[in-house]
């Protein structure tokens, strides 16, 4: 597993996939308020014991919170040796939960995923509008289509966005692709999520499967029109 660091307060760690082999990335941000730090999306199995290991050579305190995009099963992985370990919280989108515990069927899917122990994930915290609110150091925005309940972080800060599977990219990291086709539940409602990059701008966005990019909101006319 490789680290990089985004920014002033971001991680990423890169692992793989073996079929598809593709990159799956989870992320390590520091939580200024409360210490410690928040693992955003929890990867493969496989990738626990090397999570750790980074977050012990940071010394810059614990995992405390884990939050997640959506519930599929590459982004998971490494939730119950984490919570183990140290405790930490999950959270994830209330509408995302009863698909990951195997309540409900993803749509498009054949069977129910059983991929997060029930009762391990609360609801992101709202306000009583309704409104998601900030968790982590991160502020969450509902984004779905890849998933019934998925959605992006968004660190002002450091003006990253975390986007999951709303997006994919290309090897260079140049150029914005659609979400994977075969395990997307909604296309139209994923594109039409995807202007979330219009109203925030990062500077920089991070896919789970694929490179960075810079500035993606000079991209996004020519993404919407393809």
């Amino acid at each position: 597993m490789k680290w990089t660091q985004v920014s002033e307060q971001i991680w990423r760690g890169k692992g793989w996939l073996i079929f598809p082999f593709i990159p799956v990335h989870v992320w390590l941000v520091r939580d200024e308020a409360e210490g410690g730090w928040t693992l955003v999306d929890a990867g493969m199995k496989n990738m626990a014991q090397r999570v750790l290991a980074h977050v012990k050579q940071l010394n810059q305190g614990p995992i405390r919170t884990i939050v997640l995009t959506h519930g599929h099963m590459d982004h998971v992985g490494v939730i119950d040796a984490i919570v183990e370990e140290t405790g930490a919280k999950v959270y994830a989108y209330a509408e995302e939960i009863p698909y990951m515990e195997g309540e409900r069927m993803y749509p498009r899917r054949k069977k129910l995923e059983f991929n997060v122990k029930r009762g391990l994930a609360q609801p992101l915290p709202v306000n009583e509008q309704g409104e998601l609110l900030p968790v982590g150091g991160l502020t969450p925005y509902f984004a779905p289509g890849h998933s019934p309940g998925h959605v992006v972080f968004y660190h002002e800060g450091d003006e990253i966005l975390l986007a999951g599977d709303l997006f994919t990219s290309n090897r260079s990291g140049s150029k914005l692709k659609r979400p994977m086709p075969m395990f997307t539940a909604d296309m139209d409602q994923a594109m039409k999520s995807a202007r979330i990059v219009e109203k925030l701008k990062p500077r920089q966005l991070e896919v789970c499967h694929g490179s960075a990019v810079l500035n993606p909101v000079s991209q996004l006319h020519a993404y919407l029109n393809v």
